[in-house]
C-alpha cells in the first residue's frame, strides 16, 4: 500500500497530525484513475524523469506543492514546492529512478488539496500538463512556442472486425469533427494509424469507431498529446509500434538451476529470457522432448520421474510473433534415491498450548518407541511451529504423541497421533496430512487461464467459458475483465455469462486466476465476442411433437407481441425431417415473442389449457405440453457416448475441526463426449456409515463429522450422457477429525413491540447470491426457461442476505420475513415451502460461515428481526422424513428410467446431491419396483388409464395422494379439498404438492411443537404462519399458539413475551367476513374461543366449525375497540379474548388497488379484530397483488408512494415485498410455476439491482454506497420509504397508536394516539395523505409537522392541514410535556415535501 496523510484542522489549540498507511484520500472501486506515457515532445526530458506543469486558475492557488511517489514512497507532507513557469503554470521535474511510474497530489501549502476525487493522479516519464482537473498526456510545455510541425501521430489497435477506423477528434479548445469523424490509415498488424496537426493546440480528445460501433474508453473519451501516441485496449502509451521488429526472437534463456529433488520429482529456474516485443512463455524440454509448452513464470517442476535416474533439460523462450529462442545450454539433474523419500516431515503448533518448545515421542510401524520423552523437534520451523523430520525406512507410517518437556503431553485424547510420510500439520488437535509447509508461504501463482472461447451470444448477453488453471495449492477463483475492466470477481466455475450488453458491439475479454494465498496469474490472452444484431437473430423456430395426439398435420395460429392474430386456422406447420415433429420458423422483427396455439385444421385445438403458449425467439420445442425454450433442433440426433470420464487423481482430503475439504485433479471427458458433468464421492467410516455425495466442480467440503474420526473417501467422475458414464473410483484418501467446535449458541430475540417495526418481505432464494456453489436448478431448469437466463431457482442464499443486511437497513427496515428454511422437496421448491426435512435447514441457503444461526446473529447485531416464516398445516409431497414418508412405485423402463436415479446405498436427498447441480435432484432413497414390506398403498405397480404431460403411462402408487392408502390416517388427512369455504378446507389436501397433516393427531402435534421449539432456540422473533386459515381455530388455540409463546416466554422472560405469530388466513375477497364464513375470515382467527368444546381435538374442531359458522354467524361475533380512541385520548387495550395469533390484513390487501379504497376498507373490519394495530398491511406478496391480481402491483410511483404514505402512518404494521422500493417486475406474473422463466415473473431475482457495497450509519440513513446499489438507493421509492421509516421510527403514535375519524374532514384522514404513562410515552399525531384536512375538537396547543417542520398554535380546537400531491403527507405532532414534537424529520424527496 501507498502511504496516506489526512491533514486535519487546528482545534483549541491542538494540531493533530496522522499517518495512515492506505493509499492517499482513498483510491475507491470502481473510480477512474489516468493512465499517462511519454510521448515525444517538444521540449525532452532527461533520462527516466517527469516534467509536470500544474494549472493554478484551476484552484485559484498562488503556489503549488507536488506530493509525490517519485523516489519510491511518498515525499514528506506537504511535498515539494513548484517553481513558476508562466502565467497560470508552475512546473516540477521529478527524477524517476527505476520506477516507470508514480503517483502525485497537489496543494497550496495551506492546508487544500487536489487528489484528484480522491483517486491520486497516475503519472510516468514524460512531460505532462494536469489541468483543471485532467491530465493531458504528454502535452509539452504549456510556456513555449507551439513548433511548427506541432503534431500528433494516433495509432490504434483494433480487432479484426474492424476492418475500417475512424478518429472523432477535438484538438484542446477546439471543435470536434464531423461525426464519426476522419477515416484512419493503415499502420502495420492490426494498428491503424492518423497524423493530426495541431496549430497551437496542445493536445486533443478523440474516440474511434468502425462507422457503427464507437470505443469512447467507457464514456471518458481519450486525452491525447503531441508525438506518437498509442492506444491499445484503453491504455494509453507512447511511441510507434510499427517501427518495432516482429522478427526479433527473445534471447535465450540463461543459469539453469536446480531447486528441490526428490525421487519422483525435480525443480528448476531459469533467467528471464528479454525481447524487443514482450516474451509470453517458455517451452522445457527433457531430454531432447518437449514436456510442458508455454509455462510462463521462470521456473518448472517435472513430476512422475524415476528414483536415481539422470535427466537433461533445455528451455526456449518464445513471443507474441512466434518467434522462438535457441534452446538454453543443458542443466543435468538426478532424482534422489526411492528410500530417502520416505520421510514423516511434521510440524507441531505450539502456540494454543503456550509451549516454548515440544518433544516427539514416536513408534515407527512395527519398530519400538523412542525414549520418553522422545526427541526434541529441533529442525528448522517458524514462528508458532516445532518441526521434525522422520525417516520411516520401508515402514508405511508411526503413531505419536508430544509434549514439552516437563510433563505437559499431547497423545491425542488418549489414542495417539496416526501419521504417515509426507508433510503433515498437527494443529490444536486436528491433523492435516499432504499438506503444504506452514514454514513456507506460497507466493507461486496459478497459472494463466487458455482457452478462452465463446458460447451462447445474443443482442444483450454473451458466455464465455475457459480451461481451467492450476496451481501449486489450489486455485480458489477467477476474475473476469471486460474491455479491461472487472465485471466480476471471485468466479468459481470455469465460465461466466456476461449480460447487460449492447447490441451488434464487440468487447474484449480476459481472465486472471486467484489462489488462497491471494496471488493472481496474469491476465489471459484476450476474447473477443461481438453480440448479435437484434433484427438479424429474433427468430423463433418451432417445432411441434404429434405423436401423443395423432395428428398428422398441424397450423399454428399465432400473434406476434404487439401485433395481431393470424387468421384462423392460421398457418400450416412445415415436415421435418424426423417423425412426429412439425417445424414453423417465425420473423418476430422486432418484438420480443409470440402467443401461439396449434390445430389439426379438424377443430382439435391445443391451446396449453387456456393460456396460449408464450414463445421467445431461438429453438423452441413443445411435447405434449411442455416448452423447452432455447434447445437443440430435435431432429439431430445426438451421438451415442459410452465412454466414462478420466479417473480422478491426485485426490486430497485436508481435515479441519470436524470438516474435510477435499479437492482432485479434474477428469476429462473422451473427445466428442458430452462433457464431464460431475462427481461421485463415497465416504466410509463415523457413525453414519457409507454416505455417498454428489460434486460439480473438483472440490467438496464434507461438514458435520464425527470428532476424532478417521473418515476414507474416493471420488469417480460421470458424464452428460444419457445415461451418464461413470469412471473407476479414485485411490482412497485417509483424513482425521479433530475436536468438535463449541456449538454456536442460539440468540435472543431482540424482543420489542413488533408495531415499532416495519418489516421487508424476501424470498430468500431470489433475492441476492452471496455463494454460488449452493445454487441449484432443478428438474424445469431447461424447460422452464431459467437456464437460458442463467438463473437457477436456487440462486439467493443466506450468505446474500447478510451481505445486504445494510442495504434493507438503509431502507429503514428494523425486521425481515424469510421464506421458509427446512429443507424441501419437490421439483420446483425454492420458496420453502414443500417441508420434507421440518429438523434441518435446506443446505442450499447456507454457506459456510453464513448458517441460519449467523444470519440472525448478524441481523440482531444490527438491530434488525428475523421473522420465519413457518408451515404447521403440510409437508412436501412426499412427506415428512421424520414423521412418515411413503415409499412410492418406480419402474426404469423405457419410458421412466430418465426420472428415477438407481438406489445408491449411504446416498440420501439433501437438495444439494443430483447427477447434475442444475438438473434434477436425487430420487433413488423413495422408489421400489416391488412392492415393500408394510405397503399401504393399494393396487401396488397397476398400470392406470392416465398419461403423464411426456405421453408416459401412470402407474398405481406412482405419485403421492390421499386417496389411495399410502398415508398412514393418523399422521395425514386422506382426501381432497372441495370447498375452499367449506369444513373440508381445513382437513383436506389443498394441492398435490401438500400433503396435508392431520394436526388433530397429538403425535403430530409434539411433533410440530418440537420442530418449531427448535427454531425458537435459534432466537428468531416471531413466525409468520403459512396456510394458517387450513388448521381449526381450536387446534391454534388449544394447542400451537400457546405452545410456542409460552415456551419463549419461559426461554427469553420478558423479551419472549414479545415473541410475534402472524397467521395467512386467504380470505381473497374485499368483503368484511368471507363469503359469509367466519371460519374463513382473517379476523375469526385473533380471537378466542367463547364456547367448551369436546376434549378430542378432531371432535372440538367440527364442533366449533358449526356453532360459528351456522349458530353464530356473521352477525354475532365478537367486537373490540381496541384500536381505536376514545374521543382524543387513548385507553388501554382489553386483550384477555386474544388468541395469541395477529393476521395478514387480506382486506386492505385486496383493496390496495388505490390506497383511499384500501383505508375504507380496513376501518370497515377493525372493529371486528382483537387489535387491528398488530395487523400486518402490504400492498403485494409472492402470492397475489391487490384484487387477487396475479401481477405484481402496477399503479405507478405515485400511486406506490401513496400506498406506503398510508401503510407507514394508518395502523398496522407496514410491510414490503422485495424490490417493491423500485417497482421492481411491476406488471409481471408473480409465479407461473415452471411453466415460465422466473425471470419474467415477480419472484425474479433481485441481487443485480444490489451489486457494490453500501453502509448504512442507522435506519433509513446510507453512509456510504457504491455500484449498481448506489444507483437503486436514488430510486425516489427508496428516497420515499427511507423518510417513511425515519418518521415512523421517532413517533409512537404512528407506531403503536390508536386511531379515529371522530372530527375529522378529509379523504384520508386520521388522529392517532398512544400512551404508556409507566414509561412517560404520550404521543398524539394527526395525518391527512395526498389531500388537504380539517381536523375539529382537538385538544388546544402547538402541533408541528413531521414533514415540512411547520408550527401551528391550536387556540380553537381546529387545525387545518395543507397537502397536495399524490403520496404527500403531512403528520402533525402535538408539544407534549416530556414528549416534545420532533418537528420536521428527514429531508425533501419527490412525493414529501
Amino acid at each position: 500500500m501507498t502511504r496516506r496523510f489526512v491533514h486535519l484542522k487546528k482545534w483549541n489549540s491542538l494540531i493533530i497530525c496522522i499517518t495512515f498507511f492506505f493509499s492517499f484520500l482513498g483510491s475507491m472501486s470502481g473510480s477512474t484513475s489516468y493512465s499517462i506515457a511519454a510521448a515525444a515532445e517538444s521540449e525532452s526530458t532527461s533520462g527516466n524523469e517527469a516534467i509536470v506543469y500544474y494549472y493554478t486558475p484551476y484552484k485559484n492557488w498562488s503556489s503549488v506543492n507536488i506530493h509525490h511517489t517519485g523516489s519510491g514512497a511518498w515525499t514528506t507532507a506537504p511535498g515539494v514546492a513548484m517553481e513558476e513557469a508562466c502565467t497560470n503554470w508552475t512546473k516540477a521535474t521529478i527524477p524517476l529512478g527505476s520506477t516507470s511510474s508514480f503517483q502525485a497530489v497537489f496543494n497550496n501549502g495551506s492546508g487544500a488539496w487536489d487528489n484528484n476525487g480522491g483517486n491520486n493522479y497516475s503519472l510516468t516519464s514524460g512531460i505532462h500538463q494536469v489541468k483543471d482537473g485532467q491530465v493531458f498526456a504528454n502535452a509539452g510545455d504549456p510556456c513555449g512556442q507551439i513548433p511548427d510541425d506541432n503534431t500528433v501521430t494516433v495509432y490504434y489497435k483494433s480487432n479484426a472486425s474492424w476492418p475500417t477506423v475512424n478518429i472523432h477528434y477535438s484538438p484542446t479548445g477546439g471543435a470536434w469533427t464531423t461525426a464519426p469523424g476522419v477515416a484512419m490509415d493503415e499502420g502495420c498488424s492490426l494498428w491503424k494509424k492518423k497524423t493530426i496537426a495541431l496549430g497551437s493546440a496542445t493536445g486533443l480528445t478523440a474516440t474511434f469507431n468502425n462507422g457503427s460501433t464507437w470505443d469512447n474508453n467507457g464514456g471518458k473519451n481519450y486525452l491525447l498529446g503531441t508525438g506518437d501516441v498509442k492506444v491499445e485496449s484503453g491504455i494509453i502509451s507512447s511511441g510507434n509500434p510499427c517501427g518495432i521488429s516482429e522478427d526479433e526472437p527473445p534471447t535465450i534463456p540463461t543459469d539453469l538451476t536446480q531447486g528441490t529433488v526428490t525421487s519422483t520429482s525435480a525443480m528448476f529456474s531459469w533467467t528471464a529470457s528479454t525481447d524487443n516485443v514482450g516474451v509470453t512463455g517458455y517451452d522445457v524440454y527433457r531430454n531432447s522432448t518437449l514436456i510442458q509448452s508455454n509455462v510462463t513464470s521462470t521456473s518448472y517442476t517435472d513430476s512422475g520421474l524415476t528414483a536415481s535416474t539422470t535427466y537433461s533439460y533445455t528451455v526456449l523462450a518464445k513471443d507474441a510473433a512466434g518467434n522462438q529462442s535457441p534452446q538454453s545450454a543443458p542443466l543435468q539433474v538426478t532424482t534422489s534415491e526411492a528410500p530417502n523419500d520416505n520421510i514423516a516431515q511434521i510440524y507441531y503448533n505450539t502456540k494454543t498450548r503456550g509451549w516454548s518448545s515440544a518433544n516427539i515421542h514416536y513408534q515407527i510401524n512395527g519398530s519400538t518407541w523412542t525414549t520418553t520423552p522422545g526427541v526434541n523437534m529441533n529442525d528448522a520451523g517458524c514462528t508458532n511451529w516445532a518441526a521434525k523430520s522422520i525417516n520411516l525406512g520401508t515402514a508405511t507410517g508411526l503413531k505419536a504423541a508430544f509434549n514439552n518437556g516437563s510433563g505437559t503431553w499431547d497423545n491425542n485424547g488418549g489414542s495417539n497421533y496416526t501419521i504417515g510420510a509426507g508433510i503433515t500439520t498437527i494443529k490444536d488437535g486436528v491433523v492435516t496430512v499432504n499438506a503444504a509447509s506452514p514454514c513456507t508461504p506460497d507466493t507461486t501463482p496459478p497459472s494463466v487461464p487458455t482457452g478462452l472461447s465463446k458460447g451462447a451470444v445474443t443482442s444483450a448477453s454473451a458466455v464465455i467459458s475457459w480451461t481451467a488453471s492450476t496451481d501449486n495449492v489450489g486455485v480458489t477463483g477467477y476474475d473476469v475483465y471486460r474491455n479491461g475492466n472487472l465485471v466480476k470477481a471471485g468466479v468459481t466455475t470455469t465460465s461466466y455469462t456476461d449480460t447487460g450488453l449492447t447490441a451488434s458491439t464487440t468487447y474484449s475479454y480476459t481472465v486472471l486466476a486467484k489462489d488462497a494465498a491471494g496471488n493472481q496469474s496474469a491476465q489471459s490472452t484476450a476474447l473477443q465476442v461481438t453480440t448479435a444484431d437484434p433484427t438479424s437473430e429474433n427468430t423463433a423456430e418451432i417445432y411441434y411433437y404429434t405423436k401423443t395426439r395423432g395428428w398428422s398435420s398441424v397450423n399454428i395460429h399465432y400473434q406476434i407481441n404487439g401485433s395481431t392474430w393470424t387468421t384462423v386456422p392460421g398457418e400450416a406447420m412445415e415436415a421435418t425431417s424426423c417423425t412426429d415433429w412439425k417445424k414453423k420458423k417465425i420473423n418476430l422483427g422486432t418484438a420480443t415473442g409470440v402467443n401461439v396455439v396449434f390445430n389439426n385444421g379438424n377443430g382439435a385445438w391445443d391451446n396449453h389449457g387456456g393460456v396460449n403458449y408464450s414463445i421467445g425467439p431461438g429453438i423452441t420445442t413443445i411435447k405434449d405440453g411442455v416448452v423447452t425454450a432455447n434447445t437443440i433442433n430435435p431432429c439431430i440426433p445426438p451421438i451415442p457416448d459410452t465412454t466414462p470420464p478420466s479417473v480422478p487423481t491426485n485426490v486430497s482430503a485436508i481435515a479441519n475441526g470436524i470438516r474435510i475439504a477435499l479437492t482432485w485433479t479434474a477428469s476429462i471427458d473422451n473427445e466428442g463426449g458430452r462433457g464431464v458433468a460431475g462427481y461421485e464421492i463415497t465416504r466410509t467410516g463415523g457413525t453414519q456409515g457409507t454416505k455417498v455425495f454428489t460434486s460439480a466442480t473438483n472440490s467438496y467440503a464434507d461438514s458435520g463429522l464425527d470428532a476424532q474420526t478417521v473418515y476414507t473417501y474416493s471420488v469417480a467422475a460421470y458424464d452428460k450422457a444419457e445415461p451418464s458414464n461413470k469412471s473407476a473410483s479414485s485411490a482412497s484418501v485417509s483424513a482425521k477429525t479433530g475436536d468438535a467446535p463449541t456449538p454456536l449458541p442460539g440468540g435472543e430475540p431482540i424482543g420489542t413491540d413488533m408495531r415499532e417495526d416495519s418489516i421487508y418481505f424476501v424470498m430468500t432464494a431470489r433475492f441476492f447470491d452471496g455463494d454460488s456453489s449452493n445454487n441449484r436448478g432443478g428438474q424445469f431448469h431447461v424447460s422452464s426457461g431459467n437456464a437460458a437466463n442463467n438463473d437457477p431457482m436456487f440462486r439467493g442464499d443466506f450468505k446474500g442476505l447478510i451481505e445486504k443486511l445494510d442495504y434493507i437497513k438503509a431502507l429503514g427496515f428494523s425486521a425481515i420475513w424469510i421464506t421458509p428454511v427446512v429443507l424441501n422437496r419437490s421439483d420446483y421448491d425454492f420458496h420453502g415451502y414443500h417441508g420434507w426435512d421440518f429438523y434441518r435447514v435446506d443446505p442450499r441457503l447456507e454457506s459456510e460461515g453464513a448458517s441460519y444461526q449467523e444470519l440472525i446473529n448478524e441481523a440482531h447485531n444490527k438491530g434488525i428481526k428475523i421473522i420465519q416464516d413457518v408451515v404447521y398445516n403440510h409437508s412436501s409431497r412426499w412427506g415428512e422424513k421424520n414423521l412418515f414418508s411413503p415409499t412410492v412405485y418406480g419402474v426404469q423402463d423405457s419410458q421412466w428410467s430418465w426420472y428415477y436415479d438407481t438406489p445408491v446405498p449411504g446416498k440420501e436427498y439433501d437438495g444439494l446431491n443430483g447427477n447434475d447441480p442444475m438438473g434434477k435432484a436425487y430420487n433413488g432413497d423413495i422408489w421400489s419396483t416391488e412392492e415393500p414390506a408394510g405397503n399401504t398403498c393399494r393396487n401396488w405397480g397397476q398400470p392406470t388409464s392416465f398419461y403423464s404431460k411426456e405421453g408416459y403411462r401412470i402407474y398405481n402408487c406412482q405419485w403421492p395422494n390421499p386417496t389411495s392408502g399410502m398415508f398412514p390416517s393418523e399422521l395425514f388427512h386422506q382426501c381432497w379439498i372441495g370447498n375452499w369455504e367449506g369444513e373440508d378446507s381445513r382437513s383436506c389436501w389443498i394441492h398435490e404438492d401438500l400433503a396435508d397433516f392431520n394436526t388433530e393427531n397429538q403425535r403430530v402435534q409434539d411433533f410440530l411443537k418440537e420442530v418449531y421449539r427448535n427454531f425458537i432456540d435459534m432466537g428468531v422473533d416471531g413466525f409468520r404462519i403459512d396456510t394458517a386459515v387450513h388448521v381449526p381455530r381450536t387446534t391454534w388455540n388449544r394447542e400451537f399458539l400457546p405452545d410456542a409463546q409460552n415456551y419463549a416466554a419461559q426461554k427469553f422472560g420478558d423479551k419472549g413475551k414479545n415473541f410475534f405469530m402472524f397467521g395467512e388466513v386467504g380470505s381473497f375477497v374485499n368483503d368484511k367476513w368471507n363469503r359469509g364464513s367466519v371460519n374463513h375470515s382473517a379476523q375469526f382467527f385473533t380471537w378466542k374461543e367463547r364456547k367448551q368444546y369436546s376434549a378430542d381435538d378432531a371432535a372440538a374442531a367440527l364442533e366449533m366449525y358449526q356453532y360459528e359458522n351456522s349458530v353464530m354467524g356473521t352477525a354475532n361475533q365478537p367486537t373490540s375497540t381496541n384500536a381505536f380512541m376514545n374521543g382524543n385520548n387513548y385507553h388501554t387495550p382489553d386483550h384477555s379474548q386474544f388468541s395469541g395469533m395477529n393476521v395478514i390484513d387480506m382486506r386492505m390487501h385486496m383493496n390496495f388497488s388505490d390506497a383511499g379504497n384500501a383505508f375504507w376498507n380496513g376501518k370497515d373490519s377493525d372493529d371486528s379484530y382483537n387489535d387491528a394495530t398488530y395487523n400486518v398491511v402490504y400492498v403485494d406478496s409472492h402470492d397475489y397483488g391487490p384484487n387477487k391480481s396475479g401481477t405484481r402491483y402496477t399503479g405507478g410511483t405515485a400511486a406506490w408512494a401513496e400506498n406506503m404514505s398510508l401503510m407507514w402512518t394508518f395502523r398496522g404494521i407496514p410491510t414490503l415485498f422485495y424490490g417493491s422500493e423500485i417497482e421492481f417486475k411491476a406488471g409481471a406474473k408473480i409465479d407461473c410455476g415452471p411453466t415460465c422463466p422466473l425471470e419474467t415473473t415477480g419472484r425474479a431475482y433481485f441481487g443485480d439491482n444490489i451489486e457494490g457495497t453500501v453502509v448504512a450509519s442507522d435506519f433509513g440513513v446510507v453512509q456510504s454506497a457504491t455500484g449498481q446499489v448506489a444507483q437503486t438507493l436514488n430510486h425516489p421509492l427508496v428516497k420515499h420509504v427511507q423518510r417513511l421509516n425515519q418518521i415512523r421510527r421517532k413517533i409512537p403514535a404512528l407506531q403503536k397508536g390508536q386511531y379515529s375519524t371522530e372530527g375529522v374532514s378529509g379523504n384520508i384522514a386520521y388522529k392517532r394516539r398512544f400512551t404508556d404513562t409507566a414509561k412517560g410515552v404520550d404521543s398524539f399525531a394527526l395525518v391527512t395523505v395526498s389531500s388537504s384536512a380539517t381536523f375539529t375538537g382537538i385538544p388546544n396547543g402547538v402541533y408541528k409537522d413531521a414533514v415540512t417542520g411547520d408550527v401551528k398554535n391550536v387556540n380553537n380546537g381546529t387545525l387545518t392541514a395543507t397537502v397536495s400531491g399524490k403520496g404527500n403527507l403531512r403528520v402533525y405532532v402535538q408539544d407534549l410535556p416530556n414528549n416534545p414534537a420532533p418537528g420536521k424529520i428527514g429531508v425533501d424527496g419527490a412525493y414529501l415535501k
